[in-house]
């Protein structure tokens, strides 16, 4: 039976050394997953259980070393913000993992940036519904290219960085992570059977904020390279 229309093309991620891509599945991301963004963004950051929201696997942005993609400036905002976060790649399926076996599902690591329409998830909070809009839209995940495990292992503790223009919005270190890599594996694989392709997105430290039409934004994480977009 012929499709309808062309499928799209699937939405992958160059792995750093140029041997392969990483066909993206789903991506899933964790809020507030840093005390002290918790605290910015006017929420208790005493350590609940995490929750998840998801991204479309084709809001991925690949940003090739050395280069800088255009991000263009989303509709029905006016308060576009970044969030530089660890991105954790899913080599093989699973659920109900336990914590102790976790990173045996991982098969990378990346550099990613959840971008947000932060006037939008203002309003859908104070309505109590879903974040989708806000946070799920087109071209809303640039990520750097993927860093296998075997080249970079398991980073757990990492300077995490961002700046705009050449000056400083968000720098920690990803120790700082409320619910660490395995035990965020862990908690999702019991609401959802992973899969090879899935991104994980592991949350924000303190400091978003703004960008507007013409900024720069670079941002990295030591031992994952680095991300540069204009935003346009």
């Amino acid at each position: 039976m012929k499709d309808l229309f062309p499928p799209a093309p699937v939405s992958a991620v160059p792995v750093a050394d140029g041997s392969a891509r990483f066909p993206v599945h789903r991506i899933y991301c964790v809020g507030r997953n840093y005390a002290e963004h918790a605290r910015e963004m006017g929420a208790d950051p005493d350590r609940e259980p995490p929750f998840f929201f998801c991204k479309p696997a084709d809001a991925v942005v690949p940003v090739p070393a050395g280069q800088t993609p255009q991000l263009p400036y989303p509709l029905q905002t006016e308060n576009f913000h970044h969030e530089i976060e660890l991105v954790v790649a899913i080599g093989k399926a699973g659920h109900n993992i336990a914590v102790e076996r976790a990173l045996d599902h991982v098969c990378g690591y990346a550099v990613g940036l959840d971008m947000t329409r932060r006037d939008l998830q203002a309003k859908i909070r104070e309505a109590n519904v879903s974040w989708e809009v806000s946070k799920a839209f087109d071209r809303s995940a640039p990520i750097a290219p993927l860093h296998l495990v075997a080249q970079c292992g398991h980073p757990s503790k990492a300077g995490i960085w961002l700046q705009v223009n050449g000056k400083d919005r968000q720098r920690s270190n990803i120790d700082q992570l409320t619910w660490s890599v395995p035990e965020t594996i862990a908690h999702l694989s019991h609401f959802f059977e992973l899969q090879p392709g899935d991104l994980i997105f592991t949350g924000t430290p303190s400091g978003v904020g703004a960008v507007v039409r013409g900024d720069i934004i670079e941002g990295g994480i030591d031992g994952l390279g680095m991300l540069r977009v204009e935003i346009v």
